[in-house]
């Protein structure tokens, strides 16, 4: 199928490349149906909307960064996007782009796990966890003094 992305202009998406996000993602209830998109020459991804050009998050592997980052999947989660191995699990959060880039961020309260095998997706709210909304990806240098 023929999509209209933001990022790279018209594509062609196999159905075997479309994951289903059955809930919408927060704030895009209606968006359904996703693609992952290699961003060239970097780390990112763009999780694009089938049917909406201009929803389209930068997303990444989060354990590229935060190394100590952790995830605790819900019995909720396992059974909604139909889980039955760590294998089959995929990680990603949402990037807030910023100009300049060292001011970027990224949710780590809410990260996006996709079932790779099933192609299903969820974005998975960690209430009451230590995580926040707004982590810098690359920390500001210490003060002189701070060390």
């Amino acid at each position: 199928m023929n999509i209209l992305t933001k990022f790279h202009g018209e594509m062609e998406v196999a159905e075997e490349e479309i994951y289903r996000f059955k809930y919408g993602i927060p704030g895009f209830l209606e968006e359904k149906q996703f693609c992952l998109l290699v961003l060239e020459d970097t780390p990112f991804f763009v999780l694009q909307s089938v049917e909406t050009k201009e929803v389209a998050f930068i997303v990444m592997n989060p354990f590229k960064v935060f190394r100590d980052y952790e995830v605790e999947l819900t019995d909720e989660v396992l059974s909604s996007l139909q889980i039955e191995t760590e294998l089959e699990v995929i990680t990603f959060v949402i990037l807030t782009i910023q100009d300049p880039f060292n001011e970027t961020t990224a949710n780590l309260q809410a990260p996006i796990i996709i079932n790779a095998s099933k192609k299903t997706g969820k974005q998975f709210i960690m209430n009451g966890s230590e995580y926040r909304t707004k982590h810098r990806l690359i920390e500001p240098p210490a003060e002189k003094g701070e060390e």
